[in-house]
């Protein structure tokens, strides 16, 4: 019999989550692997029913393991719980959360692990790309994903790792991942008062998205700002890698999908019964190489 997951993403209009999709059906051709992949609209509520659903059907009929991405802050423990109390394995993708420590301690014999970037990383990498573009410092427009979601704050963190807060103003505002709510964060942010004195050199957003998001609402409002250089993050061939060509984006961060070792490490330990490792990592790279950022590149307030 074919070995039957569940890959559980939470939006079919995120390109990556799009990625992660395609990422995964490829992978199950390849691996002979019976992979159903379920979107939840963005909606936690809607993720947690549709796994419930797929925990409670017959015996015959449950998944050997989920693969899930979510963007409930706990990362859905509790379902995570329950399906791995019931022998079902549980890969998490794209965060890291304290739970799946305890969870292999406690079922040693589950499948049990998470596949991640290191979302610090991609942070310094994009406060590696500032400083390529303003080597002198300058003003940051910065936008983060929501607030609430690890990777988003790790993000952040790491940025700020790399940048001297003598010579570089952070100013942050926070979209949901969308080009929708990038450009929603940008312009709130524009209507306000305390917005007038601040000139951003550089808008820096936590993903391709939101970067274009927030262009658009540059444009609608302050059009002389589009000599900025705007900055990324996931980098697909077809979205952040291709806006950097068409000179939308000066750089983004490419991070691989997650989806693909994470079917790989499914298949190995539960057709073989072997252990999982504890997690596994794929490496963010800068789009553009670094060395081919041009410094200086930022606007001059």
């Amino acid at each position: 019999m074919r070995t039957r997951v569940i890959v559980s993403l939470y939006s079919a209009s995120q390109e990556y989550q799009v990625r992660q999709a395609e990422d995964a059906r490829a992978t199950a051709v390849r691996l002979g692997l019976d992979v159903e992949v379920v979107f939840s609209e963005g909606n936690a509520v809607l993720q947690i029913q549709q796994l419930f659903a797929a925990l409670r059907a017959p015996v015959g009929e449950r998944p050997s393991a989920f693969v899930v991405s979510t963007q409930a802050p706990d990362g859905l423990e509790r379902v995570a719980r329950n399906a791995v109390q019931g022998g079902i394995g549980w890969v998490l993708l794209n965060r890291q959360a304290t739970y799946v420590d305890r969870l292999r301690q406690d079922h040693p014999n589950v499948l049990v692990t998470s596949v991640t970037a290191d979302h610090r990383d991609v942070g310094r990498i994009q406060g590696r790309q500032i400083k390529s573009l303003a080597p002198d410092g300058g003003s940051v427009l910065y936008v983060q994903g929501p607030t609430e979601v690890p990777s988003a704050q790790q993000r952040l963190e790491g940025t700020r790792d790399e940048l001297p807060a003598a010579r570089y103003d952070l100013r942050v505002v926070n979209g949901d991942w969308s080009e929708a709510g990038g450009e929603h964060a940008v312009t709130s942010w524009l209507r306000l008062k305390t917005s007038d004195a601040f000139v951003p050199d550089l808008v820096c957003c936590q993903n391709d998205l939101m970067a274009l998001g927030a262009r658009r609402a540059v444009e609608a409002i302050h059009p002389e700002w589009l000599t900025a250089p705007f900055l990324g993050v996931d980098g697909l061939p077809t979205g952040g890698q291709r806006h950097v060509a068409q000179g939308l984006l000066a750089a983004t961060v490419v991070i691989p999908s997650c989806s693909g070792p994470a079917l790989e490490v499914a298949a190995r330990v539960l057709r073989q019964r072997g252990q999982a490792p504890h997690q596994i990592r794929v490496t963010p790279e800068p789009f553009p190489p670094l060395v081919e950022i041009q410094p200086g590149r930022a606007r001059q307030a």
